[in-house]
């Protein structure tokens, strides 16, 4: 992979903490690692964004933005709000394609899920990965719900024939009640591709210094981590 896009199957669930421990393992295997957030909304212009909080976490990554739109909405009715051009995804396309000339791996961080509109057009960050080409890693809640959001995001993907190259639960509880620990099972046939990691919930309050030592323990080794998804579900199937 070059170039990886990472959405959602909703907000706030973890995608910028799973993306900056992805950029982390890279960045540890020696990889020079770009991260572009095509629409950063509901941060002033002066705030750090989600690129920037991946850098602190993850440690030395090229960032960038596109546009920035100061309210919390979906970035096409943010634009319109603010008054200001969307990014649509071809520019998205564009901007990645250019980060990739120079850098081992680009990832794309979307905003909210996969469908939501980048642009008056309806353009989506489903549309920028398969101008890519790329595959996209989908992270998920870990609870009740998550099998018919992951089953949708999976199903959008493939009508536009785009790979989803796995899921990632971005905030595993301390805690796992009976939902969770069955949707570890359940995840991988809900969305047609492998569990690839479980990012514990609080993960983005821990220093860098020990977020770059843990990652690897979140992330199967397809994304450069020793995760492994039979041992955890055995583990989090024990008595709590």
């Amino acid at each position: 992979m070059t170039v990886l896009v990472v959405t959602g199957t909703g907000t706030e669930i973890g995608k910028t903490v799973t993306t900056a421990a992805v950029a982390a393992l890279a960045a540890r295997q020696g990889q020079s690692v770009a991260v572009l957030k095509p629409a950063q909304t509901g941060v002033d212009e002066h705030e750090p964004g989600d690129a920037a909080e991946v850098a602190r976490l993850a440690g030395p990554v090229t960032t960038a933005e596109l546009a920035r739109f100061p309210e919390p909405l979906a970035p096409d009715t943010a634009a319109r709000r603010a008054g200001l051009a969307p990014v649509g995804p071809r520019a998205v396309a564009e901007a990645a394609e250019k980060l990739e000339a120079d850098h081992d791996l680009v990832l794309v961080e979307g905003a909210g899920g996969l469908l939501v509109r980048f642009d008056d057009q309806g353009g989506t960050l489903a549309d920028a990965a398969r101008l890519l080409n790329a595959p996209v890693l989908v992270v998920v809640q870990a609870g009740l719900g998550t099998l018919n959001v992951t089953t949708l995001t999976a199903e959008a993907l493939r009508a536009r024939q785009v790979e989803c190259a796995g899921v990632v639960i971005g905030s595993w509880p301390a805690a796992p009640g009976v939902a969770e620990r069955c949707n570890l099972a359940d995840l991988p046939a809900a969305a047609g591709a492998p569990l690839l990691g479980a990012v514990p919930e609080g993960a983005g309050t821990l220093s860098p210094a020990d977020f770059r030592a843990s990652a690897g323990s979140w992330l199967a080794p397809r994304l450069g981590g020793a995760w492994d998804a039979v041992a955890f579900a055995a583990r989090a199937a024990e008595p709590w």
